[in-house]
């Protein structure tokens, strides 16, 4: 569920006129409720309540600081993927303790960064990343505990850009492999502590099935290696619960953690958990405003002000947006295309979407589900500047990061004289 709904003919975040605040911020514009952000963590809280995980909120679906700040104030640790995100995580003061870094290509320099920081775990995804992991931790005195990330060979269901548990995918160490890191890194790996697992599959996934495959797989190695003296403590399923964007019938937490929790006690460790598009996918919206109508004897154009450089995810995966007005009358519907400004004809947010055949030039438009992988996805291509984004919080709402000027362009350039 989420708190953007219509109220008396307007679509209103939480008790807020989603078309008040395009008026007074313009558009493109990310609009996020605070109560959905922090009910959907809650939810998940309650849900594993019985064995009390880590929850770490993953940046990279969102690292707006204002969000991540009222996630880590509920209780929340971070799961970040780089030295960036753990700059944002140190900027809201976040316990490094709850820290995770995952990531399949970490530098030495941001490997070190994490290690001085005093984070909880790295999420290692091979043996070249674990003995620099290991060399750097020696260089800085430590000893760093780590999770091997293991890729149990179990389809999610999911997109192919989303599906990260095959052995076609470069993440994680196969099962095997593992097992023998496990039982020869203590002699060999003084500088790290090799004590947890992690299984992350992929993303959007909407039914059980797949995690419980996953799961069995990494539950019955912490039991073989934990007989064999490994020590691991710790079992991090990542995230990857689906949302609702169109007609999904995704599992709640409720339903996700009945299916699992049962599998994960056989274990006998501590629990982390990395939701990400489950806490803040339907927490945001992008509002933007139709420029031009443009009628073909093909098909309707509906050009509006936000483009794939502001919402990538339609053009990158196919992915749908649910499409509202702001403002709502009631009219006939008429087939159009969504499109953007930008020079690609992949530039577009909707394909042949019935929308309402009333709408005029000057209009915004709300496009649904962009909580997550929107703003973070976003980019300057064709040198356009990025969205502003604002927090909302019942009646009141509040600018959370400042419309890009054309000088933030330009402003690491340097003309050159050569």
């Amino acid at each position: 569920m989420h708190d953007f709904q219509v109220k008396k003919n307007t679509l209103c975040c939480e008790r807020t006129s989603l078309a008040e605040i395009a008026r007074a911020v313009g558009t493109p514009a990310f609009v996020y409720s605070k109560h959905t952000l922090l009910d959907h963590f809650t939810k998940l809280r309650q849900a594993f309540a019985e064995i009390n995980p880590l929850i770490c909120y993953s940046m990279k679906a969102n690292s707006n600081l204002a969000l991540c700040r009222l996630l880590v104030n509920a209780g929340a640790g971070l799961d970040i993927v780089s030295g960036g995100e753990l700059y944002r995580a140190k900027k809201i003061k976040a316990d490094s303790q709850k820290i995770v870094y995952a990531s399949v290509g970490k530098t030495a320099e941001e490997i070190e960064a994490a290690i001085r920081a005093g984070i909880l775990f790295f999420n290692v995804e091979s043996l070249s990343e674990l003995a620099l992991i290991n060399a750097i931790s020696g260089r800085c005195g430590k000893r760093q505990r780590v999770a091997l990330r293991i890729n149990p060979d179990v389809s999610a269901h999911t997109h192919d850009y989303i599906s990260t548990a095959k052995r076609e995918n470069k993440f994680g160490i196969d099962i095997e492999t593992a097992r023998e890191v496990f039982i020869h890194c203590n002699r060999n790996l003084p500088h790290v502590q090799l004590c947890c697992i992690h299984v992350h599959i992929g993303s959007q996934i909407e039914q059980a099935a797949p995690f419980k495959a996953a799961l069995k797989k990494a539950v019955a190695l912490i039991i073989e290696l934990n007989r064999r003296g490994a020590g691991i403590t710790h079992l991090n399923i990542g995230g990857g619960l689906g949302i609702i964007y169109r007609k999904e019938r995704p599992q709640t937490a409720d339903e996700y953690a009945r299916a699992i929790i049962p599998i994960i006690k056989k274990a006998k460790v501590s629990l982390i958990l990395e939701p990400g598009r489950f806490i803040v996918g339907n927490a945001g919206v992008l509002l933007t405003k139709i420029l031009y109508l443009k009628d073909t004897p093909v098909k309707r154009f509906i050009i509006v002000d936000a483009a794939m450089n502001d919402l990538l995810r339609p053009s990158l995966y196919g992915a749908y947006h649910e499409i509202i007005p702001v403002e709502k009358t009631a009219g006939a519907m008429k087939k159009a295309d969504v499109v953007g400004p930008v020079c690609e004809s992949g530039d577009f947010l909707a394909k042949d979407r019935g929308l309402p055949a009333f709408l005029k030039e000057n209009d915004v438009l709300a496009v649904m589900g962009a909580g997550a992988y929107g703003f973070s996805m976003s980019s300057n291509y064709n040198s356009r500047r990025r969205a502003v984004e604002v927090l909302v919080d019942d009646r009141r709402y509040q600018i959370v990061r400042k419309r890009e000027q054309y000088r933030d362009l330009v402003r690491n350039e340097i003309t050159g004289k050569l």
